[in-house]
């Protein structure tokens, strides 16, 4: 579960530009679209395995 946490706020002083830009938009946007987009998957993969 530390994979939402380091996606959203650990990497954020790095990917925080407006330059360079990817499909148009800034890196920082396209940065957190994919980690909401990536946050699902592994909240599924932490209950998966953790079916006791």
């Amino acid at each position: 579960m530390l994979v939402p946490y380091v996606l959203y706020l650990g990497a954020l002083p790095f990917v925080n530009r407006v330059r360079p830009v990817v499909l148009g938009l800034p890196v920082l946007f396209v940065w957190l679209l994919g980690a909401t987009l990536l946050t699902p998957v592994a909240v599924w993969l932490t209950r998966r395995g953790d079916r006791r």
